[in-house]
């Protein structure tokens, strides 16, 4: 019974966090990132993004991708905070502020 609760559980954050994500709001970039050849069309591919498998889902929440992207190697990441910002909150809590940070590789 634990192995289905918990995979309901990772199934609903999965679908909260891909939603999040195809949303387009709450994107943090780096500096690093900021300066990579057209920006917008990178943004769109992390919405987009959908080749998850054991490499960069291990725990199948969807919370993290990799892109290659005109040779720079980006990372993005969700984080879960509260409302303050100044603590972790559980990603299925109401409470929950979800945070999609876009990086450089090398910047993470």
């Amino acid at each position: 019974m634990d192995a289905i609760m918990n995979d309901v559980k990772v199934q609903r954050i999965a679908l909260l966090n891909d939603a999040f994500r195809k949303s387009g709001f709450g994107v943090v970039l780096t500096c690093g990132v900021q300066s990579v050849h057209d920006l917008q069309v990178l943004l769109k591919a992390v919405r987009e993004f959908n080749s998850f498998d054991e490499n960069n889902d291990p725990y199948g929440e969807r919370d993290f991708g990799r892109i290659n992207w005109f040779g720079d190697k980006v990372f993005w990441k969700i984080d879960y905070y509260n409302r303050s910002m100044d603590a972790w909150e559980d990603p299925l809590s109401p409470n929950c502020q979800r945070v999609l940070t876009v990086m450089l590789a090398d910047e993470y």
